[in-house]
């Protein structure tokens, strides 16, 4: 939905559509408030060149900064926890903060700005559709009130962050500088997971030498970080490729290397298949446009050179994806079965199920008491919300694909720049990995799809406003 901002409310810092200077008139003693004309003390303005116009949004009414700047500083909390390393930090309740400022920093800014707090588009609709089903089922839960305070103590946290990058992050040159902040935020998590890694620090041997993890909540054990790094690596991978300067290439290159490498020490037998799904998608796109065949050559050369250097027991941990009993951990056959047992119960709750955050108990009235959760994406909300919500669910994820997909096929140029297609390709394969990934975690209600989500949303919106005046 389009909103034109009144006269000078535009934020020229976030870029606002450029306009050709006014016709210069004569200048006659006694004239008050009169531009002066240009003249060798005073360099006339020149208007700002295509490139510069590409840099910046189009989009009058992205907001002042300090929303997104307090959104970037609540995602920093979330991902990195600085909390765990500071202790200080850890009574001040920083990630409620940063949410609480963020969220009323963008309500304030559009409330003086006379606009809508939310902008209605598909993928916030499926949301809302996605939240209202958890609401209505409720009273048939198995704990109604364990599911209340789950959906307000839990779920409805992750909405706001969707909401917020959906809301704020709506111009070319936000989302350039979100997608900068999760590949920065990513050095760290894979930096100190391979330092542990090497110095010893790891699960047990009998997992294969895992590392640990790193101290958030979101990648405190091996396959949440993994997963975590493989949804940063296709938007690092965007930055590799909208980048001319060969340093900060460099850094990139070196940045996805981390992580690539951090995902591969996890021992993550999801984290392996969705690295896979990630190259398998690069290389068969750049195969097909002559300009990029070099750099999926290169990708696959590289990821063929590294398979001999793989450990022993690496490639034995990945051989169990095929063959389930010889995994020696035990793990491949407790969750095979939690998928059984979560099927059966679907087969018998088909409409409404056990409600939302509930599907442990449902699990263990199946296949007796064990209080965990199946590790499938689809099942969890399956079992939760009954084959309604796995359907509002598919909607959500696909529509966010079809969002990011539009614009890499209709951006160009004009529209918000060359640089809005390569980022939206990599939040669209950003996507496609988490699907894979969403069969082995049970993650359906974290921060991990909801994070990409919300860029796909946008990455629709900071096209928007270009498309619009085409």
């Amino acid at each position: 939905m389009r909103r034109d901002a009144a006269p000078g409310t535009m934020n020229e810092r976030e870029g606002g559509e450029a306009r050709p200077p006014a016709p210069q008139l004569p200048v006659r003693a006694g004239d008050v408030g009169a531009a002066p004309r240009p003249g060798w003390w005073l360099r006339a303005a020149s208007p700002p060149s295509p490139a510069a116009g590409s840099a910046r949004s189009s989009d009058p009414a992205a907001g002042g900064a300090l929303p997104f700047r307090s959104l970037m500083a609540f995602i920093v909390v979330l991902l990195l926890a600085p909390q765990s390393f500071i202790p200080a930090l850890a009574p001040l309740r920083i990630g409620l903060l940063t949410a609480a400022l963020a969220i009323a920093a963008h309500l304030l800014d559009r409330f003086l700005r006379g606009r809508a707090s939310l902008r209605m588009t598909r993928e916030s609709g499926a949301v809302a559709a996605l939240v209202a089903w958890s609401i209505v089922s409720l009273p048939f839960s198995y704990w109604p009130g364990g599911s209340l305070a789950f959906l307000l103590g839990n779920y409805l946290k992750i909405v706001a962050l969707f909401w917020l990058i959906s809301s704020v992050v709506t111009t070319a040159a936000r989302l350039r500088k979100a997608v900068w902040g999760l590949t920065l935020m990513a050095i760290p998590m894979a930096g100190f997971g391979l330092s542990g890694y090497l110095s010893g620090e790891v699960l047990s041997a009998a997992t294969g030498r895992r590392l640990v993890g790193y101290e958030a909540p979101l990648t405190h054990n091996p396959n949440d970080l993994a997963l975590m790094l493989n949804l940063i690596i296709p938007l690092a991978a965007a930055l590799f490729l909208i980048q001319e300067r060969p340093l900060v290439r460099a850094f990139l290159a070196a940045c996805i290397a981390l992580s690539i490498a951090a995902v591969l020490a996890t021992f993550s037998r999801a984290g392996f298949l969705t690295l896979a799904t990630t190259l398998a998608l690069y290389s068969g796109r750049f195969l097909r446009r002559p300009g990029r065949r070099r750099w999926a050559a290169l990708a696959i050369a590289l990821a063929l050179a590294s398979v001999p250097f793989l450990p022993a027991s690496y490639l034995e941990r990945l051989g169990t994806i095929a063959d389930i009993e010889a995994d020696p951990t035990g793990s491949a056959q407790e969750r095979w079965g939690d998928i059984v047992a979560a099927l059966r119960f679907v087969a018998q709750n088909p409409i409404v199920g056990a409600g939302v955050g509930m599907n442990v108990l449902a699990l263990n009235d199946i296949r007796g008491p064990a209080w965990k959760e199946v590790h499938n994406v689809y099942l969890e909300y399956a079992v939760d919300l009954g084959l309604p919500g796995l359907a509002l669910f598919l909607a959500l994820l696909f529509g966010c694909v079809r969002s990011a997909r539009a614009v890499r096929r209709q951006a160009a140029g004009s529209h918000g720049g060359p640089d809005l297609p390569i980022i939206a390709e990599g939040i669209e394969i950003s996507l496609w990995a988490f699907s894979v990934a969403a069969v082995f975690h049970p993650v359906a209600y974290d921060a991990y799809f909801y994070l990409v989500a919300g860029l796909a949303a946008a990455v629709s919106a900071a096209a928007r406003p270009a498309w619009e005046r085409s």
